[in-house]
C-alpha cells in the first residue's frame, strides 16, 4: 500500500512540474492579434495587471463596456489593462467581423482599451492565454457566458477570475486589482 502511494506521489509530482514551469504568463510566447489586423506589443502587458474580459456586442452583459472602460481610465497609469477578447462562443452574440466590432465598441462605449481580434476563448480550440488560464484554474474559473474576468498580476501568474455577474466596478475586482497594482513584478 505505502508503495502504491509513493507511487502515486511521485506521478503527481511529474506531472505537476511542466504546469510549474509555465505558472508565469509570457506575453511574448503566442501572438495577441489586434483587432485593427495588426499585433499587439508584448511590452504592453509585461509588468502590467491584466484584466482579461471575454466581450460580446449582443450580451445582456454588454453594457460592462461601460464599467470596463471607467476601471481602464481609472488604474491604467497605475499599471493597469484592461483587455477585451471578443467571443462569439456563447448565444452567437458576437456575430460582426473585427471591423464591426472595433467600431461597435468605440461608439457605443468610447472603448479605447486594448481588444484582440475575434477569438475562441472555451474548448481545444480557445486562444492559448484562455488555454493556459484553465490549466490555472480548472473548470469553475472556465468562462460559462459573456464577460467572465481573469486578473493576472504584474508577475504574469494568474491571481483571480470573476464571473459574468461581477460587474467590472464591483469592490472585488477593484480591490483585487488595487493589491494586484501593489504586488511584485515578473522582474522581482
Amino acid at each position: 500500500m505505502r508503495r502504491l502511494a509513493c507511487f502515486a506521489l511521485v506521478l503527481v509530482l511529474l506531472a505537476a512540474a511542466p504546469a510549474a514551469a509555465e505558472e508565469r504568463i509570457d506575453w511574448a510566447k503566442g501572438p495577441l492579434p489586434a483587432i485593427d489586423g495588426r499585433t499587439h506589443a508584448p511590452a504592453l502587458f509585461q509588468n502590467k495587471v491584466v484584466l482579461v474580459v471575454n466581450t460580446a456586442s449582443f450580451c445582456g452583459y454588454t453594457g460592462q463596456y461601460e464599467d470596463l472602460q471607467k476601471l481602464w481610465r481609472r488604474y491604467r497609469e497605475k499599471g493597469l489593462v484592461v483587455l477585451g477578447v471578443p467571443a462569439n462562443d456563447f448565444g452567437a452574440q458576437e456575430p460582426g467581423s473585427n471591423a464591426e466590432i472595433k467600431s461597435f465598441c468605440e461608439l457605443n462605449y468610447g472603448v479605447d482599451f486594448p481588444l484582440l481580434e475575434k477569438q475562441t476563448v472555451v474548448g481545444v480550440k480557445a486562444h492559448p492565454l484562455y488555454r493556459w488560464a484553465a490549466a490555472r484554474t480548472g473548470p469553475a474559473g472556465v468562462p460559462r457566458w459573456n464577460f467572465h474576468k481573469l486578473l493576472i498580476g504584474r508577475d504574469g501568474r494568474l491571481i483571480a477570475w470573476f464571473s459574468t455577474q461581477t460587474p467590472p466596478l464591483d469592490a472585488t475586482i477593484a480591490g483585487a486589482v488595487e493589491k494586484a497594482l501593489a504586488g511584485p513584478s515578473s522582474n522581482d
